[in-house]
């Protein structure tokens, strides 16, 4: 019976039909009043009353960095803004052929940015070892993230960094410079896709250089603009290298910008998103979830005073998480705007 009635539900548009999917509000109500609450406030109220996280260092030249993913094989119909670096946090195509992966490698590097990096997406097939083994091509045993990364074989790279857990330090004019790490691996969604890993079992516990200052990944860390699908393990990871621009994709729904301090509110609000949803019911009822949605507020509250009446504009000392996903949702169309951040 509740079978069916769900299924109304997601007929009548009421209830999302998959996770990968933006959720209603029905689906935030039956989940988590309080979660949803909390959201709410965090991200659009307490976050931009911080003010942004981060300035270019004064009296020196911003190094923009032009950020995309989730390409799928399209060109956007609209221009790429001009930029210092530009950025693709993977799924470049659609079956991942060495012929998809080139002509959107072609494409990027015929832009005009001075510095270009990629990193391949679990629909870039061929950038995975075991992958391409099933789909015809050389490379090694094993199949995933994990066990066998791929170097992008048979694909000319000249003019693009292909990050592949690894990373690079990019000089730029006025003598600046950043350290950029990528990696595509993605917590596994399905049998066929590249660079997966278990998601009880993450690679990523001290693999981020801890120089780093831009990280550019396919999935999103868990509770960041990821629909719930990101890693918890990569959260931990970003959590000790705090790099200033966390650069990622793969959810598309979850495009978006988002402040992050690691500090006592942003703690809170995770550990709140990080309790089993309990429904509508359940909430009502005191508990540690209380707890942490009122040390979100109370954080956050405390850290907004602090700041305008202690320090001032112009002091905060935080990090960007970008989704920069082009794809708008399931439609196939490339819509959403490019990303454009300035460090």
């Amino acid at each position: 019976m509740l079978h069916h009635l769900n299924n109304l539900l997601i007929l009548l548009h009421l209830r999302r039909p998959s996770p990968w999917e933006r959720p209603t509000a029905l689906d935030h109500l039956l989940a988590s009043p309080l979660q949803w609450l909390t959201r709410l406030i965090y991200r659009h109220l307490l976050l931009p009353l911080r003010g942004h996280p981060f300035h270019p260092p004064r009296g020196r030249r911003p190094i923009r960095v032009v950020c995309l993913s989730d390409t799928h094989n399209l060109i956007p119909g609209y221009a790429v803004p001009p930029g210092d670096l530009l950025v693709h946090a993977g799924d470049l195509t659609v079956d991942g052929t060495p012929a998809e992966i080139q002509r959107q490698v072609d494409w990027l590097r015929g832009l005009p940015h001075g510095w270009k990096v990629v990193v391949g997406g679990n629909h870039d097939g061929w950038l995975d070892e075991g992958v391409r083994k099933e789909m015809g091509g050389g490379g090694g045993s094993g199949g995933g993230a994990a066990a066998g990364k791929g170097e992008g074989e048979g694909v000319d790279w000249t003019g693009v960094e292909y990050l592949c857990d690894r990373g690079v330090e990019l000089a730029f004019e006025g003598g600046r410079r950043l350290n950029v790490y990528g990696w595509g691996a993605v917590p596994w969604c399905g049998e066929g896709f590249a660079l997966q890993y278990e998601k009880d079992k993450h690679p990523w516990k001290g693999r981020v250089p801890d120089e780093t200052d831009v990280l550019v990944t396919h999935t999103p860390p868990r509770h960041h603009l990821d629909l719930g699908l990101g890693c918890d393990g990569l959260l931990n990871e970003v959590w000790r290298v705090k790099p200033k621009l966390h650069i990622f994709g793969h959810a598309h729904y979850g495009y978006g910008k988002e402040a992050v301090y690691y500090d006592e509110c942003q703690r809170a609000y995770e550990s709140l998103m990080s309790r089993p949803e309990s429904g509508p019911f359940y909430d009502m009822v005191p508990s540690a979830r209380w707890v942490d949605a009122f040390n979100v507020l109370w954080y956050g509250v405390a850290s907004i005073l602090w700041k305008w009446i202690m320090l001032g504009p112009g002091t905060n000392n935080g990090g960007l998480m970008a989704n920069v996903s082009l794809m708008y949702g399931n439609s196939g169309k490339l819509r959403n705007p490019v990303t454009v951040v300035d460090l």
